[in-house]
């Protein structure tokens, strides 16, 4: 049997996914669960063959997850299932170390089927994606992605300063370098183009 864990924080779409995964005679879910500290804690706890995640979810994003996970002893490999149809997040989810990249609309049958294969020790990335998937690197380094993510939530220079053991200075040399390297205006215009390319 595949031992599944699912996080989705959609209710509804996370029964149907068990409704529709416990149909297959070789997949058993172990677990599914809401949010990323959910199923980091779950991951723990049952050790199972694959994480089903996605993105986007309260407490730790699904390529958060897949992070820490790939830092347990015994690392669950893990498959991204989302709405989320771009180069950047794949390419920020391949670097995290996840072993499948999905779109939700796809049918049940190839879903499982990617689980198998995972599984068995392959990867998967939805055919939409994989030709794009190295064009139009992300220019951001990771402090900068962080200050230009906080700062477009809206939390003030002082607030991303105190947050990140940052001067306030450093912050507006970041804030400043991401705005330069996106070719935009300001901070709103930066956050927004890096948010629409999966770069955030």
């Amino acid at each position: 049997m595949i031992r599944v864990l699912l996080a989705e924080d959609q209710a509804m779409l996370r029964g149907a996914l068990v409704a529709l995964l416990s149909l297959e005679p070789d997949i058993e879910i172990v677990a599914a669960v809401g949010d990323g500290e959910a199923a980091l804690r779950e991951a723990h706890a049952l050790k199972p063959d694959l994480i089903v995640t996605d993105i986007e979810m309260p407490g730790l994003t699904g390529l958060e997850v897949a992070q820490r996970v790939a830092r347990f002893d015994h690392p669950a490999r893990v498959v991204i299932l989302t709405t989320f149809a771009r180069a950047g997040y794949l390419r920020r989810a391949l670097d995290a170390g996840v072993c499948a990249y999905l779109l939700k609309d796809t049918p049940s049958s190839k879903l499982a089927e990617a689980l198998r294969t995972v599984h068995a020790g392959g990867r998967v990335i939805d055919p939409a994606l994989a030709a794009e998937g190295w064009v139009g690197a992300d220019p951001l380094l990771e402090r900068e992605r962080q200050v230009l993510r906080l700062a477009g939530e809206g939390v003030s220079a002082g607030k991303i300063a105190e947050e990140l053991g940052l001067s306030s200075g450093t912050v507006r040399n970041y804030l400043s370098q991401a705005i330069g390297k996106l070719g935009v205006a300001n901070r709103i215009e930066a956050y927004r183009l890096a948010k629409q390319k999966g770069w955030l």
